[in-house]
């Protein structure tokens, strides 16, 4: 069976972006690959380090997120990235030998320090973390990783890297591919990408009566201001919403707005009691987990010793040969 890396920073609760994104493709994965998915803490320090007192409380809120979501301990393997310290020593040796231009020319590195301008990204952790995305794959000799559009060059990065390493020292990691993945548009509150950075996220682990709120503070169709005057969905954020959870009433909905049928509270209403019910089973799921947080260390100790096994064999096999040891 081919083999899967992604991962997850825990860099706060994780909101509906990520659980349409990324979590809800992992949960289909994990039936059809040996899946191996990262609570990725050392990477959530190339942007956060300046503030770490909440990361072991954000590593527990996103296991309990990912279980709660569908992923099954019993057909993948959740660990935590710093719990196996070969990812670092191989990307210290990775480091040595990956060209600085081909860091400078990741379309990331400059796209985050222009939406971070608060935070000081001028850090050799920061220009490096794709370096270090590659051990997190090839540590694991992943066949394939599942990937959104921007993270293409991150994936090719890591074949240049595993294709260097292998011309230099000997044939040690396979290149992975990227598994390509749709994902439908999930705006923020505002309009804006849904971000934690922005403070416009919806989070899977919101109670029914905050995700109202949040709902009912969305923008909507700048140019309606009366409930009789007629809608432009297609601008609208609500209308994105329901494009995803709406299903098949989807084109009366639009219809209805465009002909001010419905007004614009009614609209967010029917939004916000569809979300409640999509995010029931997960809300569930969570307070169980929360109300026995054994249940979750329990799980990453096994993560870890599944995941150190491949890791640690990888790491040798690549230091022999290099003729380190």
């Amino acid at each position: 069976m081919a083999r899967i890396l992604s991962g997850i920073q825990p860099s706060g609760r994780l909101h509906l972006g990520n659980l349409i994104g990324a979590l809800a493709n992992w949960v289909k994965l994990q039936d059809k690959y040996e899946s191996f998915f990262m609570i990725a803490d050392l990477h959530a320090l190339t942007t956060g380090y300046m503030n770490t007192k909440q990361m072991k409380e954000n590593i527990f809120q996103l296991a309990v997120d990912m279980v709660s979501s569908g992923l099954d301990p019993e057909k993948c393997t959740i660990f935590v990235q710093s719990d196996v310290p070969e990812h670092c020593e191989l990307n210290l040796i990775f480091s040595m030998i990956t060209p600085l231009a081909w860091l400078e020319r990741v379309p990331t590195y400059k796209s985050k320090i222009d939406e971070l301008k608060d935070v000081d990204l001028g850090t050799y952790g920061f220009l490096g973390y794709p370096v270090l995305q590659a051990a997190d794959i090839l540590i694991y000799k992943a066949d394939v990783v599942p990937v959104g559009q921007d993270q293409l060059p991150h994936i090719e990065l890591t074949r240049e890297i595993a294709r260097r390493f292998n011309n230099l020292y000997g044939e040690v990691f396979p290149e992975p591919k990227e598994l390509m993945t749709e994902v439908p548009v999930m705006p923020g509150l505002d309009g804006r990408k849904m971000s934690k950075s922005y403070g416009n996220t919806i989070a899977i682990s919101d109670p029914p009566d905050v995700i109202e709120k949040k709902v009912n503070s969305m923008v909507t169709d700048p140019a309606r201001v009366r409930k009789s005057d007629p809608g432009h969905p297609e601008v609208c954020t609500v209308f994105a919403y329901h494009k995803i959870y709406s299903g098949g009433e989807i084109e009366s909905i639009g219809n209805a707005c465009r002909q001010a049928a419905i007004g614009c509270i009614e609209c967010k209403k029917g939004l916000a009691s569809k979300l409640v019910a999509s995010l029931k089973d997960i809300y569930k799921k969570r307070l169980e987990l929360e109300a026995d947080r054994s249940i979750i260390e329990k799980m990453l100790a096994v993560g870890k010793e599944k995941a150190s096994v491949i890791a640690k064999q990888t790491l040798l096999d690549a230091k022999k040969t290099m003729g380190l040891i």
